[in-house]
């Protein structure tokens, strides 16, 4: 059976994760443990709250770390809200820049949309190639909360390498990146836990990666 652990560091919807990660078959474990996220077929990672918060949890529990590792040896990693966004190099709230886990470049910073927190239900328009929304109807919905996201995908890949699959979402006119694919590194802005049977879809499919 597929072991996923989701990663327990202070910030997220661990229940919420548990329960929907379990509806895809696989065994899942909440937990902190160093070795135990190391080793688990697959990890999640997620993340609600301020980005500076989440990234000093995370690194009180030795993440990037675990994350580093587990993507050298090709082992699938899914973040999740702020989770995804600590992917990043840098976040910026309230003039505050903090430095992320810096897998991939660019700056998570506020959204330029007159309604802020985005909250609520929201198409997304997939990269071509993509694994966790291939063949989804473009009127699928899926619930975002945030009021940060990355606006500019920064990431330049040259051949023979695969550049990674970037799904786009906009609210209020504002463009930003909704999710990405990037060989075992995967995430998403919006909440697939909380996004019904379009989300248990997407988790499934990640599930079916591992």
């Amino acid at each position: 059976m597929t072991t996923v652990v989701v990663l327990d560091y202070g910030s997220g919807n661990l229940a919420s994760a548990e329960r929907a990660l379990r509806r895809t078959g696989a065994q899942v474990e909440v937990s902190s443990d160093f070795e135990t996220a190391l080793n688990a077929d697959g990890l999640v990672v997620p993340g609600v709250g301020a980005y500076e918060a989440c990234m000093t949890g995370l690194s009180s529990v030795r993440g990037p770390r675990i994350i580093d590792r587990r993507l050298a040896g090709g082992r699938p990693v899914l973040g999740i809200c702020v989770g995804m966004q600590i992917l990043f190099e840098r976040g910026v709230e309230h003039g505050v820049a903090t430095d992320g886990v810096g897998e991939w470049p660019g700056v998570v910073e506020r959204l330029h949309a007159p309604i802020i927190p985005h909250m609520g239900w929201n198409t997304v328009s997939p990269g071509v190639g993509s694994i966790l929304f291939e063949g989804l109807d473009p009127r699928t919905r899926f619930y975002f909360v945030h009021s940060y996201a990355v606006r500019r995908w920064e990431l330049e890949v040259t051949r023979p390498f695969t550049p990674p699959v970037v799904t786009w979402a906009e609210h209020g006119g504002d463009r930003f990146v909704a999710a990405v694919e990037n060989g075992p590194l995967s995430a998403t802005q919006f909440h697939p836990e909380k996004s019904g049977d379009a989300g248990a879809e997407v988790l499934q499919r990640w599930v079916g990666t591992i």
